[in-house]
């Protein structure tokens, strides 16, 4: 891949780290990556925008390299690629009043719609039924996965129930404006993910907040001060409210782990530390329910409020 680097950015670099296909190197004494591109060409095109935006209005995001063809997307050994150079320091962290105040940097217009990422319920939906019929056809011998799949996939519909149900109560999804958001965040979040143009989409506010929790609990830390802060400096209506109590009951933590897994990305033992954890993490959707509800009448889901 050096070799490919060098002459697609007419470069001299003597090495090449490999990070699970993620390549990084120092030119200059500056950081680069050249990442696989898993963004459509029309999705690109806005993101090129919006990646400008933020600039005009001061928020700076990771440089997307010309190659010396004058192109964004590289192509090597029959896969795309982007050359990204970030900004400042890669390790410095964003916490929840910082994800709050970028995130509404830029909302939705038309000319970002190839970015709108808001049909929950279907695209959720969708995965879980490509998940049960994935697993059915080659996941036998995942006993891991087979002992633990029903339960998250329980959740997961519960979650879809829940996005419905809301959705048809309100009758409309329009209530909140989309904002800036991202494909996946996770704790710690480090600038190195957040400010990188390939990851953003638009979404509703509450999904990085509610993807942010669910990993920082999985991560060992206070979840429910995060979640207790971002109610305390936020405005959510009672509808959006709604929808970050949806994403927390999500499994997507489980979800991710298990594509990895079914990708010969990692072992099945990855997932042990997130089942064990599983009636802690009731207990924290109970006291998030209690939480949320100081601020709004929230509907609840029966058999987590009744768990003792």
């Amino acid at each position: 891949m050096k070799d490919m680097i060098n002459y697609f950015y007419n470069l001299n670099i003597e090495s090449v780290e490999d990070w699970d296909n993620i390549f990084t190197f120092k030119w200059n004494k500056e950081e680069f990556y050249f990442v696989p591109l898993n963004r459509t060409e029309r999705e690109l095109i806005d993101l090129v925008q919006i990646s400008k935006e933020l600039k005009n209005r001061g928020l700076e995001c990771h440089d997307m390299i010309l190659n010396k063809f004058g192109k964004l997307i590289t192509n090597v050994y029959e896969a795309n690629y982007i050359l990204l150079k970030p900004i400042g320091n890669t390790k410095e962290e964003f916490e929840i009043k910082d994800m709050i105040k970028i995130n509404n940097f830029l909302i939705l217009t038309p000319n970002k719609s190839n970015l709108y990422r808001n049909s929950w319920s279907k695209l959720w939906s969708d995965k879980i039924d490509y998940f049960e019929y994935q697993i059915h056809e080659l996941g036998k011998d995942k006993e891991i996965i087979l002992d633990s799949f029903s339960y998250y996939i329980g959740l997961g519909e519960n979650a879809i129930s829940y996005v419905n149900s809301t959705n048809k109560k309100y009758q409309k999804t329009s209530l909140d404006y989309i904002c800036l958001s991202h494909r996946r965040i996770k704790y710690p979040n480090y600038k190195l993910n957040y400010l990188n143009p390939l990851s953003f989409i638009f979404d509703l506010e509450v999904r990085d907040i509610a993807e942010y929790i669910k990993s920082a609990f999985f991560e060992g830390a206070d979840a429910l001060s995060y979640l207790k802060e971002t109610l305390k400096i936020s405005r959510f209506t009672t509808y959006s409210l709604e929808l970050l109590y949806a994403r927390l009951l999500y499994p997507s933590y489980y979800f991710d782990v298990y594509e990895s897994i079914m990708n010969n990305k990692e072992e099945e033992e990855k997932l042990i530390p997130i089942i064990e954890k599983a009636d802690d993490y009731e207990d924290f959707l109970k006291d998030a329910y209690t939480e949320m509800n100081k601020y709004a009448p929230i509907e609840g889901i029966a058999w987590i409020l009744d768990k003792k």
